[in-house]
């Protein structure tokens, strides 16, 4: 395995789920139970990159490492190259983008995230896909779909269903999953520091406005993104009170 850290992004604020890095799983707060996974990974070091002293408390009565970055991000790439900067890594150091809702993520996921970016020196990030096995996800723009060349990168990233199978829609509207199978894209992210360093200087691009997915901006400035197939789909994040709910009867039930 390369040398590699994982940085977990916190933010208090969230409309759909309030102070949701502490929301309580089996004892401990969300974003602990994140690192703690993180932790089960070939990671030399994982850090949370908080905006708010509450979060760094928790992280640390916990034995969990954490800095407090600026609250006044816009995104998490932007906190992500604060957070390098703090930490002082070097330019060629590798960083694993876990997110801060992510309790069940795979540890063998991070690694393979850390690794294809290592191996893939043309590559300026690395993420990951499953295929998609079922029409809804298909069809629900809250899951995000990826369509890849044949060397493993990334052509595009939609919430629309794509690729779009044409003789297998049934009428003008109505989809089917395609042939070859569609992809979705797991939100989690490997970047050379250097990269990660001048993604937030780059203007944003229409593609990324419009689709909402900040991914887009890499790709819309000509930056390869490495794609790692993933034979099992991602365990569920949390973005909402339900989701939280279903999360925590997973640890309820371990």
């Amino acid at each position: 395995m390369p040398d590699f850290t994982v940085i977990v992004p916190a933010r208090l604020a969230s409309t759909r789920l309030p102070n949701k890095p502490l929301a309580d799983i089996a004892g401990l707060p969300m974003v602990v139970r994140v690192a703690q996974r993180a932790s089960s990974s070939a990671a030399r070091r994982v850090v949370v990159a908080a905006d708010d002293p509450r979060i760094v408390d928790a992280c640390r009565a916990h034995q969990v490492e954490a800095i407090l970055t600026r609250a006044d991000h816009v995104s998490g790439s932007d906190r992500l190259a604060e957070a390098c900067t703090i930490l002082a890594l070097e330019d060629d150091a590798i960083v694993v983008n876990v997110q801060g809702d992510e309790p069940l993520i795979d540890p063998a996921l991070i690694d393979a995230v850390a690794a294809l970016l290592a191996e893939r020196t043309d590559a300026s990030m690395s993420t990951a896909a499953h295929v998609i096995d079922t029409l809804a996800d298909y069809l629900n723009p809250n899951v995000v779909k990826a369509v890849l060349d044949a060397q493993g990168n990334a052509l595009y990233f939609s919430r629309a269903p794509i690729p779009w199978w044409r003789d297998g829609a049934q009428g003008t509207m109505t989809a089917a999953l395609p042939s070859e199978g569609a992809l979705r894209h797991i939100g989690i992210y490997g970047y050379r520091v250097r990269f990660l360093r001048s993604f937030p200087m780059l203007p944003p691009a229409p593609i990324e406005s419009t689709e909402a997915l900040e991914q887009l901006r890499a790709l819309w400035h000509g930056h390869q993104i490495a794609v790692f197939m993933s034979h099992d789909a991602p365990g569920p994040g949390i973005d909402t009170p339900e989701g939280l709910a279903r999360v925590r009867a997973v640890f309820a039930s371990t």
